[in-house]
């Protein structure tokens, strides 16, 4: 099989996996400290066959992404907000966290290091960083590593769904994604291992992915599959739920602030029940990944609620999708902070 290159990519033909481009961020805390990290080839792991990762899940991970401007910069969207979702998930689950200073400082170096792999402006990709956090060394007992591992990984991808902001329609899971007061609101890797079989399913079954109700009482919307989830009413309302087992998504947070300060609307994180769903004139899913996936309908038991017709892209799902990527790929100004470039 031919190793890829940035000579022979063809940029618009990506899809969301993984590339080895050579070069990714690792450091080390060991005797209690973490140790200064650095730029290294191998993309290949060695850890300890008694790694609390391996058994006990002890470990989260970020993802983010870096853009290509119309003038050739490089820039990031929010860094310091995964540095800092990545802190809060390190501490629930008892790992040291990464400084958030550090974190950023240490995103800018892969980008810059993999700098070739960016692809060109006007190509539908980008730059996908995936940070990880593990518990390593020797250990077999259920607590705390004794060391752990911080490293970055990074590269080009296309859309997470083919097509771009293309409609697509959902069903309603039987399964849970997180328990009531587990680690919902955590990146960790459990909770996606938990969601596999459901979308499993939904996709046999025709479906994009699964949406996943509250733990507790199984009426109101939470999460689809691996992103957010929001609805637009006919009152010019963008609402997204709320609740302790939702993963607060950077591109979500974004969101919301758009929908209040750019297109005058009211922004609210608060309960979508199931029942309500005919009264919502759009919907839609959104993450780093995905950016923004329209939903056309949701499946719910035998009631089939739906929003836009298969081939349509409601209007203010459209311009939130233009807000958000014009200021990530630098066509448009956005907030004070919400972007940075990286030096070459």
């Amino acid at each position: 099989m031919t190793k890829l290159t940035p000579e022979t990519i063809q940029w618009d033909q990506l899809g969301f996996n993984y590339i080895d481009t050579g070069k990714r961020f690792r450091a080390y805390y060991r005797d209690g400290a973490w140790q200064e990290g650095k730029i290294e080839d191998d993309r290949y792991i060695k850890i300890s066959e008694g790694a609390t990762a391996l058994h006990y899940g002890q470990q989260c991970f970020e993802g983010l992404k870096a853009y290509r401007t119309k003038e050739g910069k490089i820039q990031l969207f929010r860094p310091e907000q995964n540095a800092q979702r990545m802190v809060d998930s390190a501490e629930r689950l008892l790992m040291p966290p990464y400084p958030v200073e550090d974190f950023v400082a240490a995103v800018h170096q892969v980008v810059a290091a993999n700098a070739d792999w960016m692809p060109p402006y006007g190509s539908g990709a980008s730059l996908y960083i995936r940070p990880l956090l593990i518990g390593s060394g020797d250990n077999i007992g259920v607590g705390p590593a004794p060391e752990y591992l911080f490293t970055i990984m990074a590269m080009p991808v296309g859309p997470y769904f083919k097509g771009g902001l293309k409609p697509a329609k959902f069903i309603i899971s039987d399964f849970d994604r997180a328990a009531p007061r587990g680690t919902g609101r955590q990146k960790v890797g459990g909770n996606y291992a938990s969601s596999l079989l459901a979308g499993k399913k939904a996709k046999e079954a025709g479906y994009a992915d699964a949406i996943y109700l509250d733990p507790e009482t199984h009426t109101k919307i939470e999460e689809i599959g691996s992103s957010n989830f929001f609805v637009i009413s006919d009152n010019n309302e963008f609402i997204t739920p709320k609740s302790p087992s939702i993963l607060p998504g950077i591109t979500k947070r974004s969101l919301l602030y758009l929908a209040e300060h750019e297109l005058g609307m009211k922004a609210i994180e608060g309960d979508i029940y199931v029942k309500d769903l005919d009264q919502f004139v759009e919907a839609g899913s959104t993450g780093t990944a995905a950016v923004i996936t329209p939903i056309t309908s949701i499946t719910a038991g035998d009631t089939v609620y739906t929003f836009y017709p298969e081939d349509q892209v409601g209007p203010v799902t459209q311009e939130l999708y233009r807000l958000l990527t014009g200021i990530q790929y630098g066509d448009l100004q956005g907030p004070e902070g919400w972007v940075q470039e990286v030096k070459l």
